[in-house]
């Protein structure tokens, strides 16, 4: 019977950028390559990163085995093991999760690049690849490279021609086999497999894919949001979160000192507006990072907003279905080092329970931290429904006279005392209303035009 594989290309694909910045200090480190003391090394680099292979690009790599004439094959392997580490750690996120996810399918994965074997192939041993295709360079019998390739330089057709020869000789069926590229030189591969997809695709391979209708994913971000020029639309929402565009409100925030710079974040916090998500996300935007916010199907579905709110990050959720896809996904952006947000109350309170100083929450948010092991970060939001009440459509945003105060609180990052997730949920939104303002912890009975403010 044959077997499944996924061929991954390294540069761009694996990793967000090239590998030739990392290979190259290792390199010099041994004295194989002089120093880069007009910085042209670092320019082609960085003119790789942001356009991906160019034939002139391809040219120069070509003449890397004629470069590395006379090196010994063993100093290079040394530099190959030196590095890996380096480059294991540039691996992007979604990109080990979708190794795992072919090494749970019973699928062998299998490393397809350009890059010489000698000094990758260590990176491909740790990262626990079946098996590495990449260019080889012929080695005389002294040990040392003679300045050709040994074979084809794996690349294009030649990338192609390789792993059609590994599938044959490991049983592999192509036309059930995964492939994954940023280039468009690539397309002989990407063609030849029955699942092609386009990672951090270059500006040809993106039309190319759309075109085919083949995927296309960037491996630093969650399904389904874009990051063209590897900057995505959270990014350009957050250079337009300035105080001075929203002169509606006053933002106050509190506590931000308790956010992570970097790796998972959960945040959990009430929900008293449709302002919420946004104060959510402004919130990020001072903090330099992006949010995940678990959003009702609603909003995710809607015909104009909805495919906004999913390039945003957002994940879909479905109040009524119990689908544990929600959480996956939210679970697979926590391991990736992302930061998500969730609104335990579900929907905005209605009627007398808006008022109620007791405030319940479904499992989620506790489940998320238990079963990932992450601690909560607790957010108490207070004033957002006298700029944008649930009974009104639009925003308040004429109110510029007198403006309402908005205070965003974060309290400590905890882990629960409970393992169970109700037990854990209760102590959850015990923590929030801590962090409200006295009024929100007083019992009151509302007027009846309180009350019509908080109908849909």
């Amino acid at each position: 019977m044959s077997g499944i594989a996924a061929f991954l290309d390294l540069d761009r694909t694996l990793l967000l950028g090239g590998s030739g910045p990392t290979i190259s200090a290792g390199l010099r480190r041994r004295g194989l390559v002089p120093a880069d003391r007009l910085g042209l090394g670092r320019a082609l680099f960085a003119l790789f990163d942001a356009v991906g292979e160019t034939l002139p690009s391809m040219l120069l790599t070509r003449q890397g085995a004629r470069a590395a004439k006379g090196w010994v094959q063993d100093e290079v392997r040394a530099v190959g093991r030196e590095v890996a580490p380096e480059l294991v750690e540039r691996v992007e996120p979604y990109a080990r999760q979708a190794l795992d996810q072919h090494r749970h399918a019973g699928h062998k994965i299998v490393l397809a690049t350009t890059t010489p074997l000698d000094v990758i192939e260590p990176f491909a041993e740790l990262m626990g690849f079946d098996g590495v295709l990449a260019t080889r360079y012929q080695v005389a019998d002294d040990g040392r490279y003679g300045g050709t390739i040994d074979g084809e330089l794996v690349w294009a057709g030649g990338k192609a021609r390789s792993v059609e020869v590994w599938a044959r000789a490991n049983h592999v069926d192509l036309a059930d086999s995964h492939a994954y590229s940023d280039s468009i030189f690539d397309w002989p591969l990407l063609s030849m497999v029955g699942h092609p997809v386009a990672v951090n695709p270059d500006p040809r391979l993106f039309v190319y894919a759309r075109t085919k209708g083949w995927p296309t994913v960037w491996f630093n971000a969650p399904p389904g949001v874009p990051k063209p020029g590897g900057i995505e639309p959270q990014d350009v929402v957050a250079r337009l979160a300035r105080p001075e565009l929203f002169p509606w409100v006053k933002l106050d925030f509190d506590g931000l000192e308790h956010l992570a710079p970097s790796g998972p974040l959960l945040l959990a916090s009430n929900h008293r507006s449709y302002l919420d998500p946004l104060v959510i996300g402004f919130m990020a935007a001072k903090l330099g990072r992006p949010v995940r916010l678990l959003a009702k199907k609603e909003l995710t579905d809607a015909n104009i907003v909805g495919p906004i709110v999913t390039a945003l990050g957002a994940i879909r959720v479905d109040r009524g279905s119990g689908q544990a896809a929600p959480l996956r996904q939210a679970q697979d952006a926590l391991a990736a080092g992302e930061m998500v947000a969730v609104f335990p109350q579900g929907t905005i309170p209605r009627g007398h329970d808006f008022f109620d100083p007791n405030l319940s929450g479904r499992p989620g948010a506790a489940r998320l931290a238990l079963n990932g092991d992450v601690p909560l970060t607790p957010v108490g939001i207070w004033g957002t429904e006298q700029a944008w009440p649930r009974s009104s459509r639009v925003p308040y945003v004429m109110n510029l006279a007198d403006p309402p105060r908005i205070q965003v609180r974060v309290g400590s990052a905890f882990r629960p005392r409970s393992s169970d997730p109700a037990e854990a949920t209760a102590e959850l939104m015990t923590r929030i209303v801590e962090l409200l303002p006295p009024e929100a912890r007083q019992r009151r009975t509302p007027s009846a035009d309180e009350l019509a403010l908080t109908q849909p």
